[in-house]
């Protein structure tokens, strides 16, 4: 079997053992690229169609991603191609990304977390997460997704509510130009002008959600709103003047965990190997967290303990300051130095990996610990 893969997914030697494994950087992936093979693993900068397929042998597509908008899933349909994606599989790296941000962003207006009303627009795999650890910390969090407030009805508003009421805003909505509720600039002038004062907002699903031309003008009027941009535009070009204009920018990296990238990678091989009926032959292991425990006192203030726990696993402003870094010279060498970005990104773990000793901790500061979907 001759398989092909984006170089950037992990432990593709599972692979290894039912064929010919080649990898190839997934950017450059087209269709002279794809020759013969019969299995392609993507990531979300391949885009999978015709254009990409017509003609080939490939059949099965796996992408180690939670997203699909990068595959034409009824052209697959259509040429009784296999598929499977990996939902949920990054969605913990992404909240830990929000949080990292949220702990920045709450230390530079001197407030206070716990005061903050939060607004996640899209509750799937990574909304839903991030939704549950909020409230966990006993924060007021409103959730708007028009599709599964549809479909389950539930304790939902919509988007005009939650611009109204809260003061962090955090997309994670997937991206979609079709249907009752496409998502394509979802955000745009009339939604941010809505925004009250000193509000945050946070895009960590897919650039095109927000538009990013009617957000750099805004901010340039309204520099009380604080912006943190992990995707982009027309990535891996991106607008250098939006990006100075954010306290926080990075390269599509916010569920980059190892974490993440290994689940994506198991779930893929899973699904390969029923789709093809063979066994595994190879069960993926994660690799041991460095750091395995820390101890607090029981008396650390609450506030303290979180920036402590959070920023020990991971914290994003070292991402910000190497995305910054990629953003000089010309268009060319400001694309090629985004990708170099992702594909040389250090090992990132996450932080439900952390354990924590405490003697007879407060109750407030236990609730905390295990909002954070820490072992105490």
């Amino acid at each position: 079997m001759r398989i092909l893969a984006d170089e950037n997914i992990p432990m593709l030697e599972v692979f290894e053992q039912h064929g010919l494994l080649r990898r190839v950087p997934g950017r450059s992936l087209d269709r002279a690229v794809l020759g013969d093979a019969e299995v392609l693993l993507v990531r979300s900068v391949t885009q999978v169609d015709q254009a990409l397929l017509a003609g080939s042998q490939v059949k099965f597509v796996g992408t180690c991603t939670i997203g699909t908008d990068h595959l034409d899933l009824d052209y697959l349909a259509a040429q009784g191609i296999g598929w499977a994606s990996a939902p949920g599989c990054n969605a913990r790296g992404v909240v830990d990304y929000v949080l990292g941000a949220l702990l920045t962003l709450a230390e530079r207006d001197a407030v206070a977390l716990s005061q903050r009303c939060y607004g996640v627009v899209g509750a799937g795999q990574v909304g839903d997460r991030l939704v549950q650890v909020l409230r966990a910390m006993g924060w007021q969090v409103l959730v708007c997704d028009p599709p599964r407030q549809q479909r389950e009805g539930g304790d939902y508003v919509d988007l005009a509510t939650l611009l109204e009421r809260c003061d962090v805003l955090s997309l994670h909505t997937p991206l979609t130009t079709l249907g009752e509720h496409p998502t394509h600039h979802l955000i745009g002038a009339e939604q941010l002008h809505k925004l009250s004062t000193g509000s945050w907002l946070i895009n960590a699903s897919r650039g095109a959600v927000l538009d990013n031309q009617e957000l750099k003008q805004f901010l340039q009027q309204r520099p009380d709103v604080r912006a943190v941009l992990d995707v982009w535009e027309a990535e891996p070009q991106v607008d250098v003047e939006l990006a100075q204009r954010c306290d926080l920018a990075t390269a599509h990296i916010a569920g980059y965990s190892l974490d993440g990238k290994i689940r994506g990678t198991a779930h893929i091989y899973q699904a390969f190997c029923e789709y093809f009926a063979v066994a595994a032959k190879t069960a993926i292991e994660f690799p041991t967290q460095t750091l395995l425990a820390m101890q607090l006192a029981a008396h650390t203030p609450v506030a303290e303990a979180m920036r402590v726990l959070c920023r020990a696993v991971y914290d994003p402003r070292g991402d910000d300051a190497a995305f910054r870094l990629s953003l000089n010279g010309d268009a060319g060498q400001r694309r090629a130095a985004f990708d170099l970005v992702r594909k040389s990104y250090p090992v990132r773990r996450e932080i439900p990996d952390l354990q924590v000793r405490i003697d007879q901790p407060q109750d407030d500061l236990r609730q905390m610990i295990l909002a954070l979907g820490i072992t105490l």
